[in-house]
């Protein structure tokens, strides 16, 4: 079956080794039919993904968000989302007792909106990574605005020492993984949203929008919240880099997101 639309990850996958877009990736990107839509998919905020977008020359294709928790049909303000599933502002708060009188920062998103508590090396760190500003609002100051709106978090964000990290992950697992789909991007982070959603929902969502099928589409990965996708799509590619687990569910292999990974299979099936 042809190959009609590319779903990506974005970090570890499609980025290179300075988090940016390889001069070879911007090229095969740059080659393919305006009528192949470009899908990326990411745990990031929406301002955070539309940068890299508008640098392939896509920035009216959909964005799958925190991980399949706010999916938008393309980047417009005047444009509701196809999917936005939240977590409850009281889960939220509960996560934040967990994490108090440690030394981990809790970062709260919503929509396009990122709340740190505090500007400190965490917040830089996001900041210069995915070339969004945070507005500094303390976390009991968000709660109390989202419990008055009605609404809650697409995804909080915990950052910190590793053993802190890890038994917060543990805490969170036995108390609330029913409820609660819980990421170790990194051993210093950990990425939470609502259970539902995973980013093959998320793109199932996207296509019945575009009438494209689920095996019509070429799909890369590297990490845990990318095995659905890769497993749900005609052509799930893992990056040379990708965790066994991911590799294990893909049906091919490619070069390493620091070696041009993707454009090399974009070459390969779609040019």
């Amino acid at each position: 079956m042809p190959l009609k639309a590319i779903c990506t990850d974005i970090d570890g996958t499609l980025l290179d080794k300075n988090r940016e877009l390889s001069p070879r990736t911007r090229r095969a990107f740059a080659r393919l039919p305006a009528e192949v839509p470009v899908i990326l998919a990411s745990s990031r905020m929406p301002s955070a993904m539309i940068h890299l977008l508008k640098d392939l020359g896509r920035e009216n294709d959909p964005l799958i968000c925190y991980n399949g928790g706010y999916v938008l049909p393309t980047y417009s303000a005047k444009q509701h989302p196809i999917r936005s599933v939240w977590i409850p502002v009281e889960i939220c708060q509960q996560i934040a007792l967990l994490a108090q009188s440690t030394n981990i920062h809790l970062s709260l998103y919503s929509g396009n909106s990122w709340y740190a508590p505090k500007r400190d090396a965490w917040t830089e760190k996001e900041e210069r990574a995915t070339k969004v500003q945070a507005t500094l609002l303390e976390n009991a100051a968000v709660f109390s605005s989202w419990a008055k709106n009605g609404c809650g978090a697409h995804k909080v964000m915990c950052m910190g020492p590793e053993n802190e990290i890890q038994t917060l992950y543990e805490q969170l697992q036995e108390r609330l993984s029913s409820v609660l789909h819980l990421y170790r991007s990194k051993n210093t982070y950990l990425e939470i949203a609502s259970k539902p959603i995973s980013k093959a929902t998320g793109l199932e969502d996207v296509l019945t929008n575009l009438g494209i099928k689920m095996e019509e589409v070429i799909a890369f990965g590297d990490n845990y919240n990318d095995i659905e996708l890769l497993a749900s799509v005609g052509l799930g590619v893992a990056v040379g880099n990708a965790i066994d687990e991911v590799k294990a569910v893909a049906r091919e292999t490619t070069a390493s997101n620091k070696q041009d990974g993707v454009a090399i299979a974009i070459e390969k099936y779609l040019l």
